[in-house]
This record gives C-alpha cells, structure tokens and sequence, in this order.
C-alpha cells in the first residue's frame, strides 16, 4: 500500500515526464492497476497519458470543418483512453503509447459521425458525384450536362437528378460558424449576418416616398390622385370615379394625359433616373 502511494505521488509530483524516474515510475503505477485495479491509480495513469488525447485531438480537428469543436473531440478521446487503460494488456510487450492512438482515434472519430446528421451512404453518393462532376469538367473545360454526368457514371438521368437533389443536404453549413469582425473586438457568427428574405427592405419606403413626389410634382390634387389610387393603391377605374366624384370615363381620361406628360417630363431625366453601374 505504500508503494502504490508512493508511485501515485511520483505521477502527481510534478516531475519530468521524460526523466527515467518516471518512467520506472508509471512502469510500477501499470502492475499495481493491473494487479490492483482501483479509480484512484486509473485516473493517475489518464493524467499521464493526457497529452495524448489532446495531441490526436488537435490532429483530427485540423481536418474537419470549423463546426467540429475540439473540446468534444477531447472529451471522447478522453473516454477512449479509459477503455484503452482498462483493455491493455502489459505482458504483451506493446508501448500503451502505440496501443492506445487506435483506442483515442476510435473515440473521437465516432463522436464526428455521431454529429453528422447526413446518412453513409448520400455522402458516399455525394463524393462519387462530385469526383465525376470535376472529372468532366477538367475534360470539357465546362460544366458538364446531366446526361454527360449520367454517362460517366453509367446510370440513368433521372437518376443522376435524383442523386443531386438527395446531395444537397451534404452542402449545409453551421450558422454557429464564428469569424472575426472588421474592427477585431467581436466575433461574430455566420446566423448573425444571414439576411432575412421575409423582411422588408427599409429602403423602400423611402424611395416610394421619393418616386412619388417625383413623379406627382407639378400635378393637380385630383391628377395626383388618380395616379397614386391606380398605381398605388390598385384601385379601378370606376372605384377612382366614385371616390372623386368623376365618371369612370373622365377618370380614364385624365389618367391618359397624365401618363403622356409624365413621359415626356422624365424622358428629359432619363439618364439622371438611370441606375447606375
């Protein structure tokens, strides 16, 4: 029982991990576990071998996209060295070292499929398409045509159609994705810049406001009237008459003579109105 504390307190020391003392050290932690098995040595022997987790940890995350976060790659890996320490087998002669990366590796590589949401098998379609899709492109020197993928492939259109639509769902990306702001004080992430299709422009009230003025300047109250009713407002002909209490037909009338003079008066503006490029 001495020995056994005496070993733990060498790992938890602070001593050089790479000095012969330690290694001699975890040598004697891994008979007593082995012989002994308790939580007290387990998690001095994770202590130990930590650097591992971490180290493979920085390996896999730098191959996946920003959406794989490293703690929760560590976080497994974690838990693949506890099943590592508990299935090792010391009188086999392999270095834990050696033995445990497939164990850790395992682990984190679970936790990425785990988070993936895209089934195996519309990936595997998604590479195969993609892998003949730039093929052809490099022999075409253009994007190639269904029926040229279809044939590439030897399948079907159709089926080529149906694979780019099951496909799509490959190509979505994290909104929680986080890049640094132009002024370097905030990170921000790519939901916060996202636009918003449903919501108004809060421009156009403004230019409304201004065409209008534009377009009824120099107007009478009733021509403007008609002008904003009709264009505006989308009223009829006949529902114009009735709200300025003029026939359907002098409305009519009026509407034509407005337009003509409009078109002259902006034919003068036409390039000022332009937009330009």
């Amino acid at each position: 029982m001495e020995n056994q504390t005496n070993v733990s307190e060498n790992i938890h020391g602070g001593k050089s991990v790479s000095s012969q003392n330690d290694s001699e050290a975890v040598e004697q932690l891994w008979v007593q576990y082995k012989s002994n098995p308790t939580v007290e040595l387990r998690n001095a022997l994770v202590e130990h071998y930590m650097y591992l987790v971490k180290f493979n940890g920085g390996r896999i995350c730098a191959r996946f996209p920003d959406a794989v976060e490293l703690d929760d790659l560590i976080s497994s890996g974690y838990f693949g060295l506890m099943d590592a320490i508990d299935a090792y087998d010391i009188s086999r002669g392999v270095k834990f070292e050696t033995y445990c990366t497939a164990r850790i590796q395992g682990a984190m590589l679970d936790e990425i499929r785990n988070l993936d949401w895209v089934p195996r098998l519309i990936r595997s379609r998604a590479s195969k398409l993609n892998e003949s899709t730039q093929k052809l492109e490099v022999q075409l020197g253009r994007m190639p045509t269904d029926a040229e993928i279809a044939q590439s492939m030897e399948i079907t259109t159709e089926e080529v159609q149906k694979l780019k639509k099951e496909t799509n769902t490959v190509g979505l990306v994290s909104l929680n994705h986080k890049w640094t702001g132009e002024d370097g004080e905030k990170d921000v992430q790519d939901g916060d810049v996202l636009e918003d299709r449903r919501s108004e422009d809060p421009t156009l009230p403004i230019q409304r406001k201004d065409l209008i003025k534009l377009i009824t300047k120099g107007l009478n109250q009733n021509e403007r009237l008609i002008l904003i009713l009709y264009y505006y407002e989308e009223m009829t002909m006949k529902e114009i008459g009735a709200t300025l209490d003029l026939s359907e037909s002098r409305v009519s009338q009026m509407h034509t003579s407005v337009v003509k003079r409009l078109q002259q008066q902006l034919q003068s503006r036409k390039m000022e109105l332009l937009p330009t490029v």
